[in-house]
């Protein structure tokens, strides 16, 4: 498994790479690993504040529908439009061509809070 040093860490297994004031959100390869195929991802946060550890989508895979919390408290301004015809870049790119929304950050701090690729890893016991 994958676990990029430059990224921070949920105990959701979402992931977050911060770029200035913006984020760009995921869910890790921990993740997309243990709900399989993924055929369907539905996200209509676009333009609202989500706070922290709030739903801001769902993920469907083959057999299950998880919910996608933010990691941390931010205005969703874009989603990753490839994932409509393409909800397998998930799978096969979750750090890369599987993003799933761009936020603007409330408060840079929160990331700090968030798990390291270390702790992430123990936590998933990898």
């Amino acid at each position: 498994m994958n676990f990029p040093s430059e990224l921070k860490y949920t105990k959701d297994h979402e992931w977050v790479r911060v770029e200035g004031n913006e984020a760009y959100i995921g869910v890790t390869d921990f993740a997309q690993r243990e709900l399989g195929d993924i055929v369907y991802v539905d996200i209509n946060t676009v333009g609202s504040e989500v706070a922290k550890e709030e739903v801001f989508g769902t993920v469907e895979a083959v057999k299950t529908v998880s919910d996608l919390y933010m990691p941390v408290t931010g205005t969703v301004l874009e989603v990753n439009a490839e994932l409509n015809d393409n909800p397998e870049l998930v799978n096969a790119d979750p750090y890369g061509k599987g993003w799933m929304v761009k936020v603007s950050l409330a408060d840079l701090a929160e990331v700090e809070g968030l798990l390291t690729a270390e702790a992430y890893q123990e936590l998933v016991g990898a």
